[in-house]
């Protein structure tokens, strides 16, 4: 297990390679990427489709390993936490927001941001006083008990972030989740995202190609062709 350093900064990003394949048919997603994200900043990440976000985002999420770089996240190297310590990390403190909700449809608003927190086996009161929580601070306390499919494409949105929020992570990483909907709702779900980041005191890494979005962000980082070329 990697010993933990505590620092002022979130996110470090330290010469991130990534391709697939190999050969002249290899892909490179990413070359060489660097970036620091300060705690409690909203970061916005932007670039054009196949411009390496989703990659960068598994990456940081450690849902994937870099072939060279070093990648830390609230003070772990990623690269020094084997399997079980990645685990833990996404379960305690990372939450993911992803473009297509990823809501169960056969369990109720409640119940979908209980999920994580079943997950890590916490005691039921506590559980059902953080959701409570979580879903009066996304405007949904009058919606807990209807199902995904009975709420709109932004209140399942909503009741997403609230999901990932449940296990009191210290980053937030949400690729395109805005991407399916309209641009009222869109920049709603980023206003929220922003209040979160206040409220909640988390730091969140958000990859989005809504230009109308970006102004909301605290920093803003462009991938282009696998490079950071604008911050």
């Amino acid at each position: 297990m990697s010993t933990q350093v505590v620092t002022d900064t979130m996110v470090r990003v330290e010469n991130i390679h990534r391709s697939y394949g190999s050969g002249a048919t290899a892909v490179h997603a990413l070359r060489g990427v660097s970036f620091d994200i300060p705690r409690g900043e909203l970061v916005a990440l932007k670039g054009r489709s196949g411009s390496g976000k989703t990659t960068l985002l598994n990456l940081v999420g450690g849902l994937d390993e870099p072939d060279e770089g070093r990648i830390t996240v609230d003070g772990l190297d990623l690269s020094g936490l084997g399997e079980n310590g990645l685990l833990e990390l996404r379960r305690d403190r990372i939450g993911f927001v992803f473009q297509s909700f990823g809501l169960i449809p056969i369990l109720t608003a409640a119940e979908n941001v209980g999920v994580p927190m079943r997950l890590r086996r916490a005691h039921p009161r506590e559980r059902e006083e953080r959701v409570e929580l979580l879903l009066s601070l996304v405007g949904l306390a009058d919606h807990a008990a209807q199902r995904p499919g009975e709420l709109s494409g932004g209140q399942q949105q909503r009741v997403a972030i609230a999901r990932a929020l449940a296990n009191n992570p210290a980053l937030l990483i949400a690729d395109e989740p805005t991407g399916q909907l309209d641009a009222e709702t869109g920049i709603g779900v980023m206003e929220l995202l922003r209040a979160v980041v206040r409220s909640e005191r988390v730091t969140a890494l958000v990859a989005t190609h809504d230009a109308a979005l970006l102004d909301l962000a605290d920093r803003v980082l462009e991938l282009s062709d696998g490079e950071i070329v604008e911050s």
